[in-house]
């Protein structure tokens, strides 16, 4: 067993995906431990829930902060970088249209600005502000009373962005608004001295959840429904497979006829259905790991079947049999040490196996039905739903297939190292 072990971890490939999947798991464990948020908290108060990775202060504190005197003044361009980031593409594209197509028409325009109009993209803001301020004119806007209310609207918002006016803090007595402040618009505020931060490592999904807790959570959750998952397929496989192989006859007629039945009706399929006749509300994680290790056990019971068929008529088995041990001894003590190897890679891929199972159920909405847990299966679904690839909230789903990838790739790795190790022909 000793050299074995040794054996086993002399195998690059094995140690390379062990030390992925170890990491992985050590992730999903400690995180929440010291995450601020429960896995399922709704910490973003937001209109569909996402919010950008990034680290968040408290508005309120960073007035109270500028106001104490701990602001401190840069002499740095801040308008340009207000424009960049509070303009979006539509409004950036209006303004390059107008400059392009209708500044021309304006009364005060110079050819000596053409030349820099044709090149302008929309990436060039600076260069189009300027020019939209030069030749801005609401009467050179043509079309609906909606096209010339947007063009209003953009530049009143650019007017307001482009201030360098200080923002009037102030305080309601009696009735009437008088000023207790003000904040200049190139005052900073080191983000050290705001009371209240947090960091959104992964953002929100579209619950307003901590995308990050969320997800080390869920990876520990489809690890465990993928482990029962291979632990019942495996027992099930293993202990059919034993059986017809070494007993023959008409039991293994009928454990390989119920083998080949599962393996014509594809699994997928049967466990779809077996899912879907349950219904959602008895749908737990436990349930869902046991109906997929329920329905993946045939290709573990053939190709066990067919490593014991090579060794039931061994000396040792046949010395046993003359010696009278019963059957399971036989089995147990003679057969399944000789396959113990092949036993252990296909339990390591039925866990795969199991893990992407239920994030197929799941994105088809036949995933475990609960409101206390979550899986990568359940966030990839809540992706889909809530249109995170389309409105372009890659951290609502990349982060969770990258988890699925990265566990997935693991178990094949240490396989494919166990396989090399075992196998004679695979040897170097």
């Amino acid at each position: 067993m000793k050299q074995t072990l040794k054996n086993v971890f002399h195998s690059p490939k094995f140690v390379v995906g062990f030390i992925i999947f170890v990491a992985v798991l050590l992730f999903s464990i400690i995180y929440p431990l010291i995450s601020r948020f429960g896995p399922l908290d709704n910490v973003v108060q937001k209109d569909g829930g996402f919010a950008e990775p990034g680290t968040y202060v408290n508005v309120a504190d960073v007035i109270e902060a500028d106001l104490d005197g701990s602001s401190v003044k840069f002499d740095v361009d801040t308008v340009s970088n207000r424009i960049e980031a509070r303009l979006d593409d539509e409004e950036k594209e209006m303004m390059l249209d107008f400059c392009k197509n209708i500044a021309s028409t304006s009364e005060k325009y110079s050819a000596e600005d053409d030349e820099t109009i044709a090149a302008l993209t929309i990436d060039d803001i600076t260069d189009i502000v300027t020019i939209w301020q030069k030749y801005y004119d609401a009467s050179l806007i043509t079309g609906t009373k909606a096209v010339r209310n947007k063009y209003k609207a953009v530049d009143n918002k650019l007017t307001t962005m482009l201030s360098e006016e200080a923002i009037i803090i102030a305080e309601e007595a009696d009735g009437e608004l008088t000023k207790s402040g003000s904040v200049d618009m190139k005052s900073f505020v080191n983000t050290s001295d705001i009371a209240s931060r947090y960091t959104l490592v992964l953002g929100s999904d579209n619950f307003g959840r901590d995308m990050i807790t969320e997800l080390s959570s869920s990876i520990l959750v489809s690890i465990r429904i993928g482990f029962i998952a291979g632990i019942i397929a495996s027992l099930i496989g293993v202990t059919l497979g034993l059986l017809a192989g070494f007993i023959g006859g008409f039991l293994d007629n009928f454990i390989t006829f119920l083998t080949n039945l599962f393996t014509v009706i594809p699994g997928f399929v049967l466990l779809i259905l077996i899912a879907n006749a349950i219904g959602g509300s008895a749908r737990g994680t436990t349930l869902i790991a046991v109906i997929i290790g329920l329905t993946g056990w045939p290709w573990t019971a053939r190709s066990v079947r067919s490593q014991v068929l090579s060794l039931r008529n061994r000396d040792h088995v046949n010395m046993s049999k003359i010696s009278g041990h019963s059957l399971p001894k036989i089995l147990i003590q003679d057969i399944l040490p000789f396959v113990s190897s092949y036993v252990v890679m296909a339990f390591i891929l039925q866990i795969s196996s199991g893990i992407l199972s239920e994030a197929q159920l799941s994105m088809l909405g036949l995933g475990p039905a609960t409101t206390k847990t979550t899986t990568l299966g359940l966030m990839m679904n809540w992706a889909q739903t809530f249109s995170a690839p389309t409105k372009g909230f890659w951290w609502a789903f990349v982060p969770t297939i990258l988890s699925i990838a990265f566990i997935t790739f693991s178990l094949n790795l240490m396989n494919t190292g166990l396989d090399q190790v075992f196998n004679p022909q695979l040897r170097d």
